[in-house]
């Protein structure tokens, strides 16, 4: 007999509507696949007889009662939080919506400062006042670390009255923290706590994977279920435990915030993501898998000039999911373009590192992909590349706004050479993506650590997200100066 967590509510009545042949006179337009220019291209048409609205019997994400209420109860169930909201935005929309249900124009926030560019922004559409958290820098291995227990309490108890903590853990490299001491000193303050776990959907399901911010006890913690778990792209969960946010004013957010058309498709794969996670979480199947990556990244080491990273600070994990790798005889951007003439894509690379996302599953093209990998590096193994002039990882430091969120409307703006810009006030944001963090903030004040690393990457193969056609040619926009304004 299956058990609850191994159904699929949402996606079982979305079949069962499909097998009913139905004759569609309701949107969307392709009628349930009938009407497509392309009748030969089985590919995006087997999809598209679930990509259908909010009919009888399919519930409705903006008021669930029906199969996507019984979907997200099953979700908050496995996650064992109060709540679950699907999200067909992305973790981006929880992000927004959580950072606008708890904070107003002027509130002090505690922001750790390598976020994702989707929790500055919800931030901006809050007004709130940013207090930035640094992050701990690896410098032998040129890799952030997350904002250590000790840097987050003494801000916590220099900033009492914050209205937030918002931390991002794990991070893009898979390096997270156990933040149990940061929830209970944040809780003893009446603080509420954010985690961006995008990247942590799957930690649900224990060791040796790292301890999830559920199981620490933040208040809201939002996974990218398309990121690790087989969600489709943008499905997302938002989940909430605890008194200290209301479950309402993020709802009233999300509604805001949220398509009034929800994917279809989406919200099925993230049911069925949970029946798997589910699934997965069982020894036989979990230890299968961690044995399979264990081998993969043996196999990997063992390669000569390739380096898998260990991290020796003993205060963070590493998710198992998370394969980083050296390359000794070129950057990672020529690595990366290696791998991809022999079909294997990564998900980033930098001049020092490629990122690798396994899949959670123990069945998959491992030994297909050593033997690309070895065969690709064969040639290149005895030539050493002089990484001397690589740029290191960003050194963040705590920090505030130079012009709060509010009050950049009233400033011009103006582009100077990047080299005359140290001690002005940015009014744009240089973003690397991925990740998607920006180096440069709109509202920062411009320092020479900044200009040096920015025309550092700009000497990479790095892409820039908005500012990239303005610094090709060395300039960059900043608000005219407070005291020009002045008569």
């Amino acid at each position: 007999m299956l058990h609850k967590q191994q159904t699929c509510p949402l996606y079982n009545q979305l079949r069962s509507h499909a097998l009913k042949s139905p004759i569609s006179y309701h949107v969307p337009g392709h009628k349930n696949g009938a009407v497509f220019s392309r009748k030969e291209d089985h590919f995006f048409k087997s999809i598209l007889p679930i990509d259908v609205t909010e009919l009888t019997g399919l519930d409705d994400l903006h008021d669930p009662s029906e199969s996507i209420k019984e979907a997200e109860d099953l979700a908050a169930s496995l996650y064992e939080v109060k709540h679950t909201f699907f999200l067909v935005n992305g973790s981006t929309v929880g992000n927004l919506a959580a950072i606008l249900a708890t904070c107003s124009e002027g509130d002090k926030v505690l922001v750790q400062r390598d976020s994702h560019k989707s929790i500055i922004n919800g931030l901006k559409l809050s007004d709130a006042d940013p207090i930035f958290l640094a992050p701990a820098v690896d410098e032998d291995l040129s890799l952030t670390l997350g904002v250590p227990s000790e840097t987050v309490c003494r801000a916590i108890k220099q900033y009492p009255n914050a209205k937030a903590l918002i931390l991002t853990n794990p991070n893009y490299y898979g390096v997270s923290r156990d933040l149990s001491e940061v929830v209970r000193v944040a809780h003893n303050y009446n603080i509420p706590v954010i985690v961006d776990e995008a990247h942590g959907a799957h930690f649900a399901i224990g060791h040796p994977f790292p301890i999830s911010a559920i199981q620490a006890g933040a208040d809201i913690v939002i996974h990218s279920a398309h990121k690790t778990l087989p969600a489709m792209t943008m499905g997302s969960y938002l989940h909430i435990q605890g008194d200290l946010i209301s479950k309402e004013q993020v709802g009233k957010y999300l509604s805001i915030l949220q398509s009034s058309s929800p994917s279809y498709p989406i919200m099925a794969s993230l049911d069925i993501a949970r029946a798997y996670l589910y699934e997965m979480a069982q020894n036989d199947r979990k230890a299968l898998l961690v044995k399979q990556i264990s081998n993969f990244r043996e196999q990997i080491s063992k390669i000569d000039g390739l380096t898998v990273v260990e991290y020796k600070d003993k205060r963070v994990e590493i998710d198992l999911l998370k394969v980083t790798i050296m390359p000794s005889f070129c950057t990672g951007y020529e690595l990366q373009q290696k791998l991809e003439e022999v079909g294997i894509y990564t998900e980033l690379a930098t001049t020092q590192h490629v990122l690798f996302v396994l899949p959670l599953a123990a069945e998959f093209r491992w030994e297909e992909t050593i033997e690309k990998i070895e065969k690709i590096v064969s040639p290149y193994q005895e030539l050493p590349h002089d990484f001397s002039s690589a740029p290191l990882s960003f050194k963040f430091s705590n920090s505030q706004l130079g012009i709060s969120y509010k009050k950049q409307s009233i400033f011009t703006k103006t582009s100077l050479p990047l080299t005359m810009t140290v001690g002005r006030i940015a009014a744009e944001s240089v973003i690397p993506y991925p990740p998607g963090i920006p180096v440069l903030m709109e509202g920062e004040i411009i320092t020479n650590d900044h200009i040096e690393y920015i025309e550092e990457i700009l000497s990479t193969e790095v892409k820039l997200q908005g500012s990239a056609t303005s610094l090709e040619r060395r300039l960059i926009s900043v608000f005219e100066d407070e005291r020009e304004l002045t008569p």
